[in-house]
């Protein structure tokens, strides 16, 4: 694919242009795996963000810092990077670009969204059962942060809060994808882990996880019908924030590139 000149004669342009054809590449092949091999991927981005929960949970209790805790999630978005696996909130920016290109379907992108979902929940719901095992103390943590999520209630403040949440990860990747530096993208995760879960900001798998450390644990004010309810309106709100406040605008400005890939990219998936 090689961009409109017109869009190529500034450098910023340029690396906009470079960034939404490293989408388009990335997300083809992810939008296109088999069913095994997208629940495989999807069962590791659980327990990749499981194993985030657990150093935010053991932080929580050793410091009783929020920020601190925040901070120590970074190692799950770290572990998401360099696994290559997936996170429900990473399939908006990328996969949606992917569609606008012409590189896969609508019907493609919701296949995605609904295993990608299940399987993170259903891995981090069994890595943290083990967690839970393995720390006995931090049954009490778990109980208490799960609570803050599943009891906050569903007012315009809970919903931004979610808005936010998926906001942030989305923008995550669009740093992701604005870089071809392997630091750089380190970077952008721990900054991202720090204000998603330092914040306390709404993330339907994040925060999922602690809710079910929190029930493996046993002793909450909440169950499993509670956070069923719960996650519906967290999803909601991630995937508002996650499409408007970012993917949006970076289609926006990517369009002139994405509409210039369409008829190659669809001659060659032919």
């Amino acid at each position: 694919m090689e961009p409109d000149e017109q869009i190529m004669q500034g450098p910023g342009e340029r690396r906009v242009a470079e960034a939404a054809e490293r989408m388009v590449a990335e997300g083809r092949p992810r939008l296109h795996r088999t069913w095994l091999a997208l629940v495989a991927t999807s069962l590791l981005g659980g327990i990749d963000v499981g194993v985030g929960v657990m150093t935010l949970l053991l932080v929580q209790h050793e410091t009783g810092s929020d920020l601190l805790a925040g901070l120590a999630f970074s190692v799950g978005l770290i572990a998401l990077l360099l696994g290559h696996s997936e996170l429900f909130t990473e399939g908006f920016l990328v996969p949606v670009a992917t569609v606008i290109a012409g590189a896969a379907t609508w019907l493609g992108l919701l296949r995605m969204w609904a295993t990608v979902l299940v399987m993170n929940l259903v891995g981090g719901w069994a890595f943290v059962w083990i967690v839970m095992r393995a720390f006995p103390d931090l049954h009490g943590t778990a109980a208490e942060t799960g609570a803050k999520f599943v009891d906050g209630g569903y007012s315009l403040s809970t919903f931004c809060l979610a808005v936010l949440g998926g906001g942030v990860i989305t923008l995550m990747t669009r740093m992701h994808q604005g870089t071809e530096s392997m630091t750089g993208k380190i970077v952008a995760s721990v900054s991202a882990a720090f204000v998603l879960a330092g914040l306390g900001l709404w993330h339907s798998v994040l925060d999922s996880l602690i809710a079910f450390a929190g029930l493996h644990a046993g002793g909450t004010s909440y169950g499993y019908g509670d956070w069923v309810v719960w996650l519906g309106w967290a999803v909601l709100g991630n995937v508002v924030g996650g499409l408007l406040l970012t993917t949006a605008l970076r289609l926006v400005r990517s369009a002139p590139v994405l509409s210039e890939d369409k008829p190659s990219t669809k001659a060659g998936g032919a």
